[in-house]
């Protein structure tokens, strides 16, 4: 991947910031398992490193820690049984196991570079991130999502030096972790409309060449729907580029907006009710693709069913909302309400601006018979019974996600707008 190329043209950008990203060195190719010690050396990565994996990527990267040491690199590894949660308490562990290192590698996805990146954020240590499945965008994101007591927050992060990736495993991965990352992507569909409906609504921050970036990695992802089950190397390097290029494009913007709107707080809330509940919450992207389906046809039959609109104030019954959370969740989710979203907008200019929050939606979004067909060509998860949410968790996810944030989601403004949905 040609960093240089993507912030060449980034270079005087039209929204007046100076992008830039800290990950130097992106490698996806074959066999690059054998050649990662070498890779990293060449980088200058500190020699003395923390290596993080679970026992499923450990075995997946064969040869991984063989080429570490003939570099020279002095390794101490923490292996996890089945690394499927980024808790406080596994960063915390981690943070114990990295003193005396000067470097993390993530060998994994998921939960295990989440982990990393927030551990070497907190104890400034360089990080490079060993994927083995093509199963999320977080690769090359500075921000992670991080559990605790139930409730999941995004957290600083540190965005990794050097990323590697061999087509070879990516190839070999389940296809269920493919699909996810599959979901994952999506997403960015109904990402890119929440962000330009808040930006057009209370002028928060918007930039049009990174959102481009992000659609640009959506469409190298789209255009493997067909191959993406096969063993195939270049599907599974296009899929890798496309994921790697959402994360970049959430480390230029300074958030995550250009990966993650309505379809992923729904994801979240869905994962933190299943939390509290102590079952499984399924894969991040699994989840996020059929949340994707769900806020696609909701925020398109919002468009086509009212040309226009009468708003009122925000009249969100608090009392439901808080029971809708819970004991165990309601005092994090009022910590983003104090003051809530909605202050900052007004109804009249909701009303004005309606027309053209319509018009994001038309051209912004694919009618979801396209994006249901683009899924299911994937292998991709696009039902809610498909990752074990029933009618009554779906109901509720779709009244209430949006209160998780302090962010302007259409999701968020369905109070204001008088509207049943």
């Amino acid at each position: 991947m040609d960093l240089k190329e993507i912030l060449e043209g980034l270079r005087d950008c039209p929204c007046g910031k100076r992008h830039h990203f800290d990950t130097e060195v992106v490698e996806i190719g074959s066999g690059l398992v054998h050649r990662t010690g070498e890779i990293l050396a060449a980088a200058g990565f500190p020699a003395r490193i923390l290596a993080v994996a679970d026992k499923n990527t450990l075995a997946a990267s064969e040869g991984l820690m063989q080429s570490l040491e003939k570099s020279g690199f002095d390794v101490k590894l923490k292996l996890f049984e089945n690394c499927i949660r980024a808790g406080v308490e596994q960063v915390e562990e981690l943070r114990e196991e990295s003193r005396g290192v000067s470097g993390v590698l993530a060998v994994g996805t998921g939960s295990i570079g989440d982990l990393c990146r927030v551990v070497s954020y907190r104890e400034n240590l360089e990080l490079a991130i060993f994927g083995t499945a093509p199963s999320m965008d977080g690769f090359a994101s500075d921000t992670a999502p991080i559990i605790e007591n139930d409730f999941k927050l995004t957290r600083q992060a540190k965005q990794p030096k050097v990323i590697i990736a061999d087509t070879k495993i990516l190839a070999a991965a389940p296809n269920e972790l493919k699909a996810a990352g599959f979901g994952d992507m999506v997403g960015k569909f109904t990402a890119i409309a929440d962000w330009k409906i808040a930006n057009i609504l209370t002028g928060e921050y918007y930039c049009e060449r990174i959102a481009k970036l992000t659609m640009e990695g959506l469409k190298r992802v789209a255009e493997q729907a067909d191959r993406l089950r096969l063993n195939d190397e270049a599907a599974a390097a296009s899929v890798m580029e496309g994921l790697v290029m959402s994360g970049l494009a959430m480390m230029l913007a300074g958030s995550s907006r250009p990966a993650s709107g309505g379809e992923h707080v729904l994801s979240h809330f869905w994962e933190c009710k299943k939390l509290v509940a102590k079952r499984w919450p399924e894969y991040h992207g699994k989840k996020v693709g059929v949340a994707t389906v769900i806020i696609n046809s909701l925020y398109r039959r919002l468009a086509s069913e009212h040309e226009s609109i009468e708003p009122t104030p925000d009249r969100t019954d608090w009392d439901a909302v808080k029971a809708a959370y819970g004991p165990e969740l309601v005092e994090d989710m009022m910590k983003m309400n104090r003051p809530t979203i909605t202050d900052e907008i007004d109804p009249a200019r909701l009303k004005e601006k309606w027309p053209e929050i319509r018009k994001i939606i038309f051209e912004t979004l694919p009618s979801d018979e396209e994006l249901v067909s683009l899924m299911e060509r994937a292998g991709a998860a696009t039902r809610p019974e498909e990752v074990n949410v029933d009618g009554a968790l779906l109901e509720q996810g779709l009244k209430y996600h949006s209160y998780m944030r302090h962010r302007v989601l259409l999701t968020r403004l369905i109070p204001m707008l008088g509207l049943n949905h």
